[in-house]
């Protein structure tokens, strides 16, 4: 199982040294993959959100106080700049705030760019109210979504490079069978760890069902990680939160769900120490075959 890290994009690491830092001690480190989220600077006006925090298919959770968010594929496209193995995604874009065409034109461009390392992961976002801020009818989300993954289809049709892989983060009826049809992985979020086997396997399933191979496909799930100076004691602890020999268990639960890969991403607004001991300190709670 391969290990990735989210790139520092908001909050104090928001800053061109901190990413840079982030990015290429990652790469020497051994780490598999860097990853951005797409994300909205909080505001005053924002307001709390209009749906309650849960499984996430978009933005990287609840709205805070960070008001300094860099744009995700600026983040990527710089890091491509300082790096050269280490594979680039998102994780995720949400798909119904871009207009189709252009979004095609960035994730090409930047995928030209870091010499074919991107994976596309897309998503509908969870908050109402974004929504609404940007003008989007919730009615049109997944009509969005197939725009989106149509146009990019296209936008690679003809071109001697393979498309970037494309992963989805819906969990859903309609969101799993979109996965099934169209992803090249799923890219859960927010969910708990004994649901991820059995939606896996619904979703290999499906994509048998539509003529796939399911074999082809992966299961990459973000793990949105809080460490604790003390062991959480409690039968309703969050995935991810708690000890590092907590949290290391549960990575290892999730490589036997079927992940293949696992995004490590820090809650709350660590400086850039504290973000890059946390992580090294996580790979080495892993054994070493999942560095690989």
């Amino acid at each position: 199982m391969r290990l990735g890290v989210s790139l520092a994009q908001a909050g104090r690491c928001a800053d061109p040294a901190s990413i840079r830092a982030a990015a290429t001690a990652a790469e020497q480190v051994g780490f598999a993959s860097l990853w951005v989220a797409d994300r909205m600077p909080a505001t005053r006006a924002s307001g709390p959100p209009l749906t309650p925090p849960g499984p996430t298919e978009g933005a990287a959770g609840p709205p805070d106080e960070i008001v300094t968010v860099l744009d995700p594929l600026s983040v990527l496209t710089y890091a491509a700049a300082v790096t050269t193995r280490v594979q680039l995604g998102t994780s995720v874009l949400v798909a119904p705030w871009y207009w189709p065409a252009l979004l095609a034109r960035s994730l090409a461009s930047l995928d030209v760019l870091s010499d074919g390392r991107l994976s596309v992961g897309l998503g509908l976002g969870w908050s109402l109210d974004r929504y609404r801020t940007e003008g989007v009818p919730q009615d049109e989300l997944g009509r969005r979504l197939d725009d989106a993954l149509d146009t990019l289809d296209s936008a690679w049709n003809g071109r001697s490079a393979a498309r970037p892989p494309v992963l989805l983060s819906g969990y859903t009826p309609d969101g799993l069978d979109r996965v099934a049809r169209r992803a090249d992985a799923w890219n859960p979020a927010g969910l708990p760890i004994d649901m991820l086997a059995p939606l896996w396997a619904s979703v290999r399933d499906l994509a048998a069902g539509h003529g796939r191979d399911p074999d082809a496909l992966e299961l990459v799930v973000r793990a949105d990680v809080d460490i604790t100076e003390q062991p959480i004691d409690s039968d309703d602890r969050p995935a991810y939160n708690g000890s590092f020999e907590q949290v290391a268990a549960d990575i290892a639960d999730t490589r036997r769900a079927g992940a293949h890969e696992v995004i490590l991403g820090l809650r709350g607004d660590p400086c850039l120490d504290q973000a890059l001991d946390l992580y090294a300190r996580l790979a080495e709670s892993i054994d070493a075959p999942a560095m690989a």
